[in-house]
């Protein structure tokens, strides 16, 4: 190749030998500038462009849900009250900074730009609001909160802050969810009038009173801070690590725990808001504990062309009557539970968080021509939300869209409690007919975590 490059002599001046090192050290300077990907690579991420997550809760799913952001986010920080649950994911990222008290970790560290929050369900709302508070990200576990009061609050105060937010359903970021949405909007089985929805949940101890013996605290356990915003009791293993989801106190029951899942799929199908009713059947109720199986039947009225909706919910091992067109031996759902739409032409079947949906009768599947998809597809939960922090579009299951799910949900366990039908006015939050209902709108909370 031809050589055009000039010496001074050629260029008709000369230069001294201080402009020549200026100039040459310039230009060195500016080949330097080179784009990202090729100083790292194609999947090269700078420093600037990733998040400092702090994880808050991280012996159980928590643990899970900090895995599936480390890929690409700094994991900067790891709370939990109980050192020992937490240890396999405190070990698992020693440069991050541990801490037992979430209040202490958000005052000390303003770096954080994004929190997890997967502790037991009764912490989620006060943790949640003062991380946005701070203007903090966050991806909150399902439910999102144990009352319809505090779901309430959490949206109202991510519109405040303007930050990106989560709940971690999981199923809402899956391709089952999408496909029945677009099938439903086709008019593949009609106007849908009828919905079923059953977990095989609880698996954990329910409809049990409050244990008398009072065992040691663990050494390792913060049980004060393990209760947060919950009245004092004394510590028990029935509560910490695994069955707290039972009590009234700490968790929401089979109801709050699997209908996040499940329930999500005809509600984002159906366009499904405020229902005006929800009816409650149940095994015996105490004040402690949720009931060993329940049978709500919510009503919804009509949205635009869409028609009323009753949805009836089955959990303890309860399900509904099959369908008549499902074909003899073959399985309603999965193992976890599973999802019937009942419309005017047909069915549609899935299992839980709205894995394999299917037509029925399996032959009205196969002559079935799937729509071309107009809903766009997921990365993932976690994936969706870090995109989302960034400046990206909102997470599907942000808390405007997670916050209305989750008061849906929760107006079950009003009519649970009271052991009454409720009338319900959503937007007011208000029970219309049992006016000692109202109290389990909202929660009493212990000083100093008040909502």
């Amino acid at each position: 190749m031809e050589d055009h490059a000039q010496t001074p002599e050629q260029h008709g001046r000369k230069l001294s030998r201080r402009d020549f090192v200026v100039k040459t050290a310039a230009a060195a300077a500016a080949f330097t500038i080179v784009p990202r990907h090729v100083l790292g690579g194609r999947d090269y991420q700078s420093p600037s462009d990733t998040l400092n997550i702090a994880g808050i809760g991280v012996g159980g799913m928590g643990k899970n849900n900090v895995r599936s952001c480390a890929a690409t986010e700094n994991i900067y920080a790891l709370c939990d009250v109980d050192k020992e649950y937490a240890a396999e994911c405190f070990k698992e990222y020693p440069k991050a900074k541990k801490y037992t008290d979430y209040r202490k970790m958000l005052e000390k560290e303003p770096s954080i730009d994004a929190v997890i929050v997967a502790t037991p369900d009764h912490n989620h709302a006060h943790i949640a609001i003062a991380a946005m508070k701070e203007g903090k990200h966050a991806f909150v576990q399902k439910p999102l909160t144990t009352t319809i009061y505090e779901a309430r609050k959490l949206k109202e105060l991510a519109r405040k802050y303007k930050v990106a937010t989560q709940m971690g359903n999981q199923g809402h970021a899956g391709e089952g969810n999408r496909l029945m949405c677009e099938w439903v909007a086709d008019g593949a089985i009609g106007p849908v009038r009828e919905v079923h929805c059953w977990t095989n949940r609880p698996i954990w101890p329910q409809g049990l009173d409050r244990p008398e013996d009072t065992p040691r605290v663990p050494r390792t356990l913060d049980w004060d801070l393990w209760l947060g915003p919950a009245a004092v009791r004394p510590y028990h293993p029935a509560y910490h690590p695994f069955a707290w989801r039972g009590w009234w106190d700490f968790g929401t029951g089979a109801l709050g725990d699997m209908a996040c899942h499940i329930m999500d799929t005809p509600v984002w199908a159906l366009n499904l808001g405020h229902a005006t009713s929800a009816e409650a059947i149940s095994t015996p109720v105490n004040s402690e504990t949720a009931p060993k199986a329940s049978i709500i039947t919510y009503n919804f009225p009509a949205r635009g062309d869409m028609p009323p909706v009753k949805m009836t919910w089955y959990d303890g091992e309860l399900m509904p009557r099959p369908p008549d067109a499902l074909e003899e031996g073959r399985r309603m759902g999965d193992s976890d539970g599973g999802v019937l739409l009942v419309g005017d032409k047909g069915t549609i079947m899935c299992g839980c968080y709205g894995l394999n949906p299917r037509l029925v009768p399996e032959s009205a599947m196969q002559a079935y021509e799937q729509p071309e998809p107009t809903i766009p597809r997921s990365p993932g939960i976690h994936e969706e939300w870090i995109r989302a922090c960034k400046g990206g579009e909102p997470a599907s299951s942000n808390f405007e869209v997670s916050g209305t799910l989750t008061e849906i949900i929760l107006l079950g366990n009003l009519s649970i409690r009271s052991g009454k039908r409720i009338e319900w006015d959503g937007p007011n939050m208000k029970v219309l007919n049992v006016p000692e209902a109202q109290k389990y709108v909202t929660r009493e909370f212990r000083e100093p975590w008040v909502v």
